[in-house]
């Protein structure tokens, strides 16, 4: 039998879409963005849980594709038998009425400063000569139409990059008449790549500015969303930005749209005539809990129902294991103690561990407090909440555990091995 062909590593929408390939819907996204009326919403989840995705899918529903009812008719068919075609024209209205700005940072991984802005500012260019129809029409100065082409063209000098991403949206809105929404995809990656890198003050300067320009009070954004893995210090990026609303794996809402529920996993086995392997596709890749919502690993529920339908005798893998954020914890392991190795173990035993979590991060204190390799862990997806309280001090606390059997062989596989690395090391230096 002929099956949908699964999107493994397809994160654009409209690529997602046109080609047939099978898509779990979570475009009630849509609605719960313009319900909530978030001014900036910071989404945060593991890594491969479909924040990219989902971007995309922002970007394609509220992106104004021209006037020509073509273009128009092509962004309704992308929609056509999803969800959100019938959550009402309160939601449909807004169907392509904005100028969208979409950036993902994930470029800026790369070993020194130089480099790194390098590939942030080619970002920002490809943003705005996505834009130049701006420059054939009224609404711009003669110097503000040579700035957009110094940006443009990769020609501007630093200080104008530093509020380029205001300096569009504000283009954008006086030429088009209505707000932006701006997308910001992998926020996060540019700075940690910078602290174990060696230049994080030169890139949370560069950050902190870009961001803040665009999202502090501006008036010309009509919203923004930014994803990444971890929740980076308001104090260190999001200085004095009230308009934030921070959404982890903690909070309550927004749980279902990150990840499978078990509905949606009930239905992936019942297209693929996989109905037999569902137990298998839950021990291994279950378990997670975001606010009040179980999901499932989409990344590895994807590739296993690919493999197991051209192969029913398919066994489960760690499909995961090299895609998560290995570098923090891996440095973190190589300066905890003994007593994290033996909860280590306890954990791929089976048990749970209670820990103080903290969801304001600052790279520069990851290393004052093992406390730190705890909460990396768990918010980039290495454990499950079970249960979660204040303490008499106000302080929150988790009971942790291992999600599922594909986390708990990584565990086995690699978590121990960096703590015999780290073992084996500190032998040879004797």
């Amino acid at each position: 039998m002929d099956y949908r062909p699964l999107p493994v590593g397809v994160d654009n929408f409209e690529k997602l879409m046109t080609n047939g390939y099978y898509f779990v819907d979570k475009s009630l996204l849509i609605k719960d963005l313009l319900d909530k009326k978030g001014d900036v919403s910071l989404f945060t989840r593991p890594r491969r849980f479909g924040k990219t995705l989902n971007l995309s899918m922002l970007q394609y529903f509220f992106e104004d594709a021209g006037s020509q009812s073509e273009a128009r008719r092509e962004q309704e068919e992308l929609f056509q038998n999803l969800k959100i075609m019938q959550a009402g024209e309160k939601y449909l209205s807004h169907m392509g009425k904005y100028p969208v700005i979409h950036l993902t940072l994930k470029s800026a991984k790369q070993p020194e400063w130089r480099l790194a802005f390098h590939m942030l500012r080619r970002e920002l260019a490809r943003e705005f000569r996505r834009h130049d129809f701006v420059l054939g029409r009224d609404g711009l100065t003669e110097r503000e139409k040579e700035r957009f082409l110094r940006l443009r063209d990769e020609s501007a000098s630093y200080e104008e990059y530093l509020d380029a991403l205001r300096f569009l949206s504000d283009c954008l809105f006086r030429v088009c008449c209505r707000k932006t929404v701006i997308l910001l995809d992998e926020y996060d990656v540019p700075l940690e790549n910078a602290f174990f890198e060696g230049f994080y003050e030169e890139m949370l300067t560069f950050i902190r500015s870009l961001f803040e320009s665009a999202l502090k009070t501006s008036g010309s954004l009509e919203f923004a969303v930014i994803t990444g893995c971890l929740r980076i210090s308001r104090e260190s990026i999001f200085t004095g930005m009230n308009n934030l609303d921070i959404i982890s794996v903690l909070s309550r809402s927004y749980g279902e749209y990150f990840g499978f529920t078990e509905e949606e996993i009930v239905r992936i086995c019942q297209d693929y005539r996989l109905e037999g392997k569902y137990g298998t596709i839950k021990e291994w890749y279950d378990g997670y809990v975001f606010g009040n919502t179980n999901v499932y690993n989409p990344w590895s529920v994807i590739q296993c129902i690919r493999e197991m339908s051209e192969d029913k005798n398919a066994v489960p893998s760690s499909y995961w294991a090299n895609t998560s954020s290995n570098r923090i914890v891996r440095t973190l392991i190589e300066t905890a103690d003994e007593t994290a190795k033996k909860e280590i173990e306890a954990l791929i035993d089976g048990e749970s561990i209670v820990k103080p979590v903290h969801e304001d991060i600052t790279y520069e204190e990851i290393y004052k407090s093992t406390e730190y390799l705890w909460n990396f862990m768990f918010f980039t997806g290495y454990f499950r909440k079970s249960r979660e309280w204040l303490d008499s001090q106000d302080s929150l606390f988790v009971e942790m555990s291992i999600p599922n059997r594909e986390v708990k062989s990584i565990f086995r596989m690699k978590v121990m091995g960096w703590f015999d690395e780290k073992i084996k090391a500190k032998d040879r230096s004797r």
